[in-house]
């Protein structure tokens, strides 16, 4: 039975303009495709996404959930595109309060947005609601980029008794490109589902990029340098972590070595199960 890929992505080409993260979230579910395993691929649908060029719609069976932030009720939109040329679907996490403003994480004038906080905790989770609905069960669930930094908490702790998720590991990749300051003190609080306690949200009292990355690092299952250079602190967490880690690939190589990382965490958990 074909292994099966679920990549979590920030950004990704076409919809988002080129950066590091975006051109490893278009080409690598491709590669990965293309190794024979099966793939599903979410991004945001972030407001500066034109949807009729992309040709965008809404998936109606999959959309209509309702998910509670800080006390907050959002609907949950989920629209789904082709990339025909790959042969690749990316689905869509949207929702009118977080996502139909005309930018992405930045407004006109380049301001981090002060509700970032609530669209990344809306994003992970809509992904993985909508990962159930599904009913497609992921071995390797792939996070790329800092707005995913919960969905190892929430894999670990909330959606572990879940047949969907419950043999799923989780694969960070960590990246130079985060954003300054820090977003909102309640960033944990706020992400607190049934199955999570206080005591696991306090290593983000402080949540700057830098430690919501060393957060996201520490629940997963595995690690991958997605930069070449990343800040000082955070390698040297990473590298601290009992856990298995692959270091920068190139452009070249990099579909190749995330391949063969992918079979090597699931063949460790399997032995654990064994032992």
């Amino acid at each position: 039975m074909k292994k099966r890929v679920l990549f979590i992505n920030q950004e990704m080409l076409p919809y988002i303009e080129e950066s590091e993260i975006a051109k490893i979230g278009r080409n690598l579910p491709q590669g990965i495709q293309q190794k024979g395993k099966e793939i599903r691929t979410f991004m945001p649908r972030f407001g500066c996404i034109n949807e009729r060029r992309n040709q965008l719609h809404e998936v109606i069976r999959l959309s209509g959930m309702n998910l509670i932030i800080d006390d907050n009720d959002h609907p949950l939109i989920i629209k789904v595109a082709s990339i025909q040329a790959a042969r690749m679907q990316v689905y869509f996490i949207d929702n009118e309060e977080f996502f139909q403003r005309k930018f992405g994480l930045r407004d006109k004038a380049g301001k981090f947005f002060d509700d970032n906080d609530e669209r990344a905790i809306f994003y992970c989770r809509g992904v993985l609601e909508t990962v159930k609905k599904l009913g497609w069960a992921p071995d390797i669930i792939h996070c790329h980029g800092w707005m995913n930094a919960f969905v190892p908490l929430y894999i670990k702790k909330v959606f572990s008794e879940n047949p969907i998720f419950a043999d799923s590991k989780v694969i960070f990749s960590v990246y130079n490109t985060g954003f300054e300051g820090e977003l909102d003190k309640n960033f944990g609080n706020k992400a607190i589902l049934d199955g999570i306690d206080v005591e696991d949200i306090t290593d983000l009292n402080g949540p700057t990029a830098l430690e919501v990355y060393k957060y996201a690092a520490k629940w997963s299952d595995g690690i991958i340098k997605g930069s070449e250079k990343l800040d000082p602190e955070l390698d040297e967490y990473i590298n601290s972590l009992d856990k298995p880690i692959l270091e920068y690939q190139n452009e070249d190589s990099y579909v190749e070595e995330y391949n063969n990382f992918y079979d090597s965490v699931l063949s460790d958990g399997e032995e654990e199960i064994e032992d």
